[in-house]
This record gives C-alpha cells, structure tokens and sequence, in this order.
C-alpha cells in the first residue's frame, strides 16, 4: 500500500500561518521591555519589579506549556490554538489599563497561561504538517518569529509609536488586533489529524502514558539545556534595554536600535541553527551554539558606548542562543518524543525551561540588578549559557539525515565482512 502524498502546499500555508501567530506571541510577551522606562516612571516600579513582570510570565508559561501539552495530544491543536490566540490578545490590550504593579503583574500572568497553552499546540501542528527532513527548518522558521517580531520589532514599533499615540497605555491597546484576525485565519486554514497518535511516518497506536516520555534520556538532557539557554536570553531580553540606557548611557533611540539586535539575531538564529542540525545533526549544532554565544556575550559586556559595535556583537549572542531555544524545544523535543506525545514532549521540554529560564532567572536577575547593579545581570546569563555548553555534550544524536548517513556507512562494513566470511567457508 502507497503512502499518502505528502501536502506541500498545506505544509507551507501552514507553517506561515503559525509563523505568524507565533510572532505574535513574541510581540505581546517583550513589548514591555521597551515600554518599561515610561512605565516604571508613571507607576512608580523598580527593576526588581520589571524582572518580576517579566518572570511572572515565563512562570506561567512554562507551567501552561506542559499541562496543556497532553491536552493538545488528545482534543487536537485548532481549538487550543484558536481561543489561546484571542485570549493572550485581549490581556495584551488590557495591559493598557494596569494601574499600578499588583494589576500589570496579575494580567502579565494571565497572559503567559495563554501564550504557555500556544506553545506546544502550534509546534507540533506544525512538526504534521511538515516533512520530516525539513522539521528542523520548518521548526525553526516558526520559532524565529518570536525573537524578530517580539524582540525586533517590538522595541522599534514601542518607541516609534510613543511618537504618535499620547502614551504607553495606547501601544499595548493596539496590540490586539492582529490577532483577532490570526485566530480567524487559524480556525480557517489549520486542520486537525483525525488520529493524534500518529509519530513522524509510524502508523497508530494505543494512546500511550504521559509518564512515557521520561523514559528519553534526550527529554531530560534538552530541559536542562534549554533552561541554561533560556535563562541566558531572556535575562538579555529584559534587562538590556535598560542596561543600555542605565550603564552603557546610550539615548532612548539609540536604545531601541541596539536592543533590536535580539530580535532580528534571534529570527536568523532560530532557522539558521536549528536548519543547520538537519545537515551536521542536533548536537553539534547545540554546541556550537552555546559556546558563540557565551563569547559573543562576554565580548558585549566590555564594550562601551559604539551602538553599531554594540548591536554586532549582541545580533551573534541573540542568533546562537535563540536558535539554541528553537533547536531543543523543536526538533530535539520532537525526535525524543514517543509515540502519540509529540505536543506533550514539547510541552514539558518547553515549559520546565520556561518556567525556570524564562520566569525564575529574570527574577533573580532584577534582584541582582537591584542590589550589586545592572552589569552583574550580564555575568548571570554568561554563567547559565557555558553550564548549558556542557550539558548539551549529552545529548544523543536523532536527526534523520545524519541517521541515514551512519545507516549507510555502516551497512556497507557488515557487508563486506559477511562476504569475507562466505569466502574463507568456501575455501
């Protein structure tokens, strides 16, 4: 019996439609960052305060992301990927609203309970929609959204509209509408598979337990991982913008040119590495990763107030450790994932990182920025990204081509050795 032909033309609108969401997400998530000087003057906050804003949100996230993960397995992606996109709108919107730091913080963590339920549904609709030897690309692709559109674009689209609309409060208001029509394009276009057990090209199973995916020693391996990688960047992205203007003493247009450099690094980083691991496999491809990263970062703290130089050297550590995020959480996740647990692997691999990455390290980076002083939150992400350098040494390698590739030149020794063996029996 024939496989059925592989969907191309669904596999591309697909991945450009959830490409697009995901960027939403990242716009909706660091459009605080920017904003946050005028915030902090009008609410009275602290930095302690800005990294709890930003930690709050991780936390939620990471612990949305691996409880909705198994759900995502048993219902289906659409309806998740559709109500979550409305909800995180709409909090976004309201952010406007917040009157002091109890009802910013509140919304903040709400909307990472959205955006956390997003993650691993839109991953893995997107990882069945994909050919398998383009799952890292395509992967990759969809997650660079986040740091181009959240990290790159936000801080110019903050700043430029400060210029225009009468205060901060405006900006996170018009934020709600370009997902109101992504929701409905989802609901449209994405389409659920009629068996949610289906694993890469294997065939049905018995739905299997959650508990299952603990049995893969690359799950355990890239949590670890992504939590160094994530406790690297998103203290880099929270606490930069203001570093830059508090100790670097660059103006706020100049800021907002140099703290771009996450985003636009981060979007070539995240298709770039995680495409990469498709040719030279998974776990060079992390390696390399972290080590640029880390010397990139250690090259930025020392540099003075150049913002070309400045914006050079922090594109390198955002596109090595952003591509680190989309190489674990998508490819590395999926490929460790078993049978029927493909959202579920990506949730937890995700959410563990989130929730300690992306919510604990910010907050312990505004406390050392509260206390010993902005430049120290630097010295912390460069520590979590050389940890994750040797952790990810340990991960075993799964990416299909390089799998084909050791297949290929192993079958050809065992031939040989069987035909040396026939020989000396003939004889």
């Amino acid at each position: 019996m024939n496989a059925p032909r592989h969907d191309v033309r669904y596999e591309r609108g697909t991945l450009a439609l959830l490409g697009i969401g995901f960027g939403l997400v990242g716009f909706d998530r660091w459009l605080l960052a920017p904003l946050f000087p005028h915030i902090m003057r009008d609410l009275g906050l602290n930095y302690s305060q800005l990294g709890s804003l930003v930690g709050i949100l991780g936390v939620a996230w990471g612990l949305w992301s691996i409880a909705m993960g198994p759900l995502a397995d048993r219902i289906g992606r659409k309806k998740i990927l559709v109500t979550t996109m409305i909800a995180f709108s709409v909090l976004s919107s309201l952010s406007g609203l917040a009157s002091g730091f109890i009802s910013l913080l509140l919304l903040r963590a709400a909307m990472g309970v959205a955006e956390g339920a997003f993650t691993p549904a839109s991953i893995a609709a997107n990882s069945e929609a994909s050919l398998p030897a383009r799952r890292g690309l395509n992967q990759g692709i969809q997650i660079s959204m986040i740091p181009l559109m959240g990290l790159g674009f936000a801080p110019i689209a903050a700043t430029q509209l400060l210029e225009v609309v009468p205060n901060w409060h405006w900006v996170f208001t018009l934020s709600a509408v370009p997902g109101f029509i992504v929701a409905a394009l989802i609901w449209r276009c994405v389409r659920d598979r009629d068996a949610p057990t289906i694993h890469a090209s294997r065939q049905p199973v018995g739905r299997p337990r959650w508990t299952e995916l603990f049995a893969s020693r690359n799950v355990a391996v890239a949590t670890l991982a992504i939590l160094c990688a994530m406790s690297g960047i998103f203290v880099i992205g929270a606490m930069v913008p203001m570093y830059l203007v508090s100790v670097v003493h660059l103006d706020m247009r100049s800021m907002g040119f140099v703290a771009s450099a996450v985003g636009f690094g981060g979007f070539i980083g995240c298709f770039a590495l995680a495409g990469l691991s498709d040719f030279i496999g998974r776990r060079p491809a992390a390696l390399i990763g972290f080590v640029c990263a880390a010397v990139l970062l250690y090259l930025f703290s020392r540099t003075g107030p150049n913002p070309t130089m400045l914006f050079i050297l922090l594109f390198g550590v955002a596109m090595f450790s952003m591509g680190l995020l989309s190489l674990l959480s998508g490819p590395i996740a999926t490929e460790a994932a078993p049978v029927g647990l493909i959202a579920s692997t990506i949730g937890f691999v995700s959410g563990v990182g989130e929730t300690f990455g992306g919510g604990v390290a910010p907050v312990i980076a505004g406390f050392i920025a509260q206390h010993f002083g902005l430049a120290r939150t630097l010295d912390f992400a460069l520590y979590s990204l050389a940890i994750g350098a040797v952790v990810a040494f340990f991960l075993i390698e799964t990416a299909p081509r390089k799998r084909r590739d050791e297949a290929a030149r192993t079958q050809p020794t065992a031939d040989g050795i069987g035909g040396v063996i026939a020989r000396n029996g003939d004889a």
